[in-house]
C-alpha cells in the first residue's frame, strides 16, 4: 500500500513536468508551417471556385466564341465547368498514389517542400489563364492543385504523427483539420465582391496560392526531418536523436527512443509494406477496414450536400440574395471554431467519443433538417430552424469526423505500413469525393429534400460501426493499439507480442539518473 502511494506521488510529480516540455517551439512551428502550406491550400481550393463561378463561365464562353466564331452551347459549358470542379479530385487521387514513391526517396519534410512546386506552378497557370485567353490553363491548374492536395493530405498527417509525443498526438494532428477549415473560410472571405470576387480580379484568387507555398518553402528547411523516418528508413541514428531533441525541447530523449524502438522492435533494415501486402495481412485486417470506413464516412456524410443547399435555405429564411454571401461566411467561421474546439479537447475526451458523437449528432440534425425543409412553408420560423440545423451539422462534422480520420490512419499502423495505409486512405478519400460530386445531383433531383436521409443513414452506420469496433487510441503506443484489435483479428504477430512486452518493461522500469541521450548507447545497453 505504501509502495503504491509512493508510486502515485512520483507519477503526479513527473507528469506535469513532462506535459510542460511537450509543446516545443520547433513542434509548433513544424505543425503550423506544414499545415499552412498544405492542408490550408486544400481547404482554400475547395471554396475559392464558388464566388467567381459566373465570371469563369463567361470567360469560357468568350474563349470558345473567339476560337469557333459562335457562343458555347449550354451543355458543353456545363460539362467544362463540371470538369473544372471535379478534376481537382482526380488530381488528388493521382497525388495520393505518388506518395509512397516520393516519400520513400525524399522523406516527409522534403516531400512537403517539393510539393510546393506543384502549388506554385498551378497558381501561375490559373492566374494567367484569363490574360492568355486559354481556359485549358485553368483546368490543368486545378488538376495540378489536386495533385498537391493528394500529396499534402497524406504526407502532412504522417509527418505530424511521427514528430509528436503520444500525449499530444491528437491535438497536433487536429492542426490539419483546423487549417483546412481556415482555408475554406479564407476562400469564402476573399471571394466577396468587395475583395477579389469581381470580374476583373478573380484570377488573383488563384494567384494567392503562391503565398502559403512560398512561406512553407522558406521556413520548413530550418526544421528537422521526421525522426522515425531518419531512424528506420535512413538509419541515421544521430540525426534521429537530434530531431527528437529539437522537437521535444530537451536533451534527454532516451525514454522516447525506448518507446520508438519498442514499437518497431529495432528494425534496422525496415522494408516498406506494399498496398497489396497491407490488404492481405490478417494481423491488421480490422485496422484497414476501420480506416476505410472512417475515411469513406468522412466524404460520404453529406457535408457537400449542405454546401449545395446553404444559399437556398438562407434565401427561404428571408435573407436578401445580396446578403447571402456574407451570411455564408458564418458557416466557415463555425467550421473553424468547431475544429479548434476539437483540437483543444481531443486529448481529454479521446478520438472515439468525438468520432461517434460527431456522426451521431449529424444523424440527428440531418433528420431534423429533412423535417424543417419539408415543412418550411407551414410557419415563418421554420426556415430559421433550418439555418440552425445547417450550422449544427457543420459544427458536428468539424468537432470530430472532420479531422480525426487522418489522425487514426497514422495511429493504427506501424512505421513500415504507414505509407501504404495513407495511400489506401487517400484513395478512398478522393474516390468518395468524386462519387459524391458525380451522384449528388441525381440524388438531389430524385429525392429533393429527402436526400438528407441518405446521409443520415451513412452517418448512423458509421457511428454504429465505430461504437462496436474502434478502441480508444489516445496516449497509446502502436503495440497497445494492435493488442486492442488482436481479439477481433483473431491473430497476433509474434513481433507485436515482443513489442508489447518491451513497452511494458520500459514503462515499469525506473529511469536511471544518468541515462544516455543517444540511440547508440541505448542499443549497446539494451539490445542483444
Amino acid at each position: 500500500m505504501k509502495l503504491s502511494e509512493k508510486d502515485t506521488a512520483e507519477n503526479k510529480e513527473i507528469k506535469p513536468a513532462r506535459k510542460k516540455v511537450d509543446w516545443s517551439c520547433s513542434l509548433l512551428a513544424a505543425s503550423f508551417v506544414g499545415a499552412f502550406g498544405s492542408s490550408f491550400l486544400y481547404g482554400y481550393n475547395l471554396s475559392v471556385v464558388n464566388a467567381p463561378t459566373p465570371y469563369i463561365k463567361a470567360f469560357y464562353n468568350e474563349s470558345w466564341e473567339r476560337r469557333h466564331g459562335h457562343p458555347i452551347d449550354l451543355d458543353t459549358l456545363t460539362l467544362l465547368w463540371s470538369v473544372t470542379v471535379s478534376i481537382f479530385a482526380i488530381g488528388g487521387l493521382v497525388g495520393t498514389l505518388m506518395v509512397k514513391m516520393i516519400g520513400k526517396i525524399l522523406g516527409r519534410k522534403h516531400t512537403l517542400l517539393v510539393n510546393n512546386g506543384f502549388a506554385i506552378s498551378a497558381a501561375l497557370l490559373m492566374a494567367c489563364s484569363l490574360r492568355a485567353g486559354t481556359f485549358e490553363m485553368l483546368i490543368v491548374g486545378r488538376f495540378i492543385m489536386g495533385v498537391d492536395g493528394g500529396i499534402a493530405l497524406s504526407i502532412l498527417p504522417m509527418y505530424l504523427n511521427e514528430i509528436s509525443p503520444k500525449e499530444i498526438r491528437g491535438s497536433l494532428g487536429q492542426v490539419t483539420a483546423i487549417f483546412i477549415c481556415v482555408g475554406v473560410f479564407t476562400g469564402q472571405l476573399l471571394g466577396l465582391p468587395e475583395l477579389l470576387g469581381k470580374e476583373s480580379t478573380w484570377p488573383y484568387l488563384f494567384g494567392l496560392i503562391v503565398v502559403p507555398a512560398f512561406v512553407q518553402l522558406v521556413s520548413l528547411p530550418f526544421l528537422p526531418e521526421s525522426p522515425h523516418y531518419l531512424l528506420f528508413e535512413k538509419h541515421d541514428e544521430a540525426g534521429a536523436v537530434k530531431a527528437f531533441q529539437k522537437f521535444l525541447g530537451k536533451a534527454d530523449v532516451s525514454r522516447v527512443i525506448e518507446e520508438v524502438l519498442a514499437e518497431s522492435h529495432v528494425q534496422r533494415n525496415i522494408r516498406l509494406v506494399s498496398v497489396l501486402e497491407l490488404l492481405r495481412d490478417p494481423f491488421i485486417r480490422w485496422q484497414v477496414v476501420t480506416m476505410v470506413v472512417t475515411m469513406a464516412c468522412y466524404q460520404l456524410c453529406g457535408l457537400n450536400a449542405i454546401w449545395f443547399y446553404t444559399n437556398s435555405i438562407f434565401g427561404e429564411a428571408g435573407i436578401p440574395p445580396r446578403n447571402i454571401p456574407y451570411i455564408t461566411l458564418s458557416t466557415g467561421g463555425i467550421e473553424t471554431l468547431a475544429a479548434i474546439f476539437s483540437g483543444l479537447v481531443i486529448e481529454r475526451l479521446g478520438r472515439r467519443p468525438l468520432l461517434i458523437g460527431g456522426f451521431g449528432l449529424m444523424t440527428l440534425f440531418f433528420g431534423i433538417l429533412t423535417v424543417t425543409l419539408t415543412l418550411q412553408d407551414h410557419a415563418p420560423w421554420v426556415p430559421y430552424l433550418s439555418i440552425v440545423c445547417v450550422l449544427a451539422v457543420i459544427a458536428s462534422f468539424c468537432s470530430g469526423p472532420g479531422g480525426i480520420p487522418f489522425i487514426l490512419t497514422g495511429e493504427l499502423f506501424q512505421q513500415s505500413q504507414r505509407p501504404a495505409a495513407f495511400i489506401i486512405a487517400g484513395t478512398v478519400n478522393w474516390l468518395s469525393n468524386f462519387i459524391v460530386g458525380l451522384l449528388f445531383p441525381f440524388i438531389q433531383k430524385n429525392l429533393d429534400t429527402y436526400c438528407f436521409l441518405v446521409f443520415a443513414a451513412i452517418c448512423f452506420a458509421g457511428a454504429l460501426y465505430l461504437y462496436f469496433v474502434l478502441p480508444e487510441t489516445k496516449n497509446r503506443t502502436h503495440a497497445e493499439i494492435s493488442q486492442a484489435f488482436a481479439k477481433r483479428n483473431k491473430a497476433y504477430p509474434l513481433e507485436e507480442k515482443a513489442d508489447s512486452a518491451i513497452a511494458n518493461e520500459t514503462a515499469n522500469r525506473k529511469p536511471e539518473p544518468d541515462s544516455s541521450s543517444t540511440l547508440d548507447n541505448y542499443v549497446k545497453n539494451r539490445v542483444v
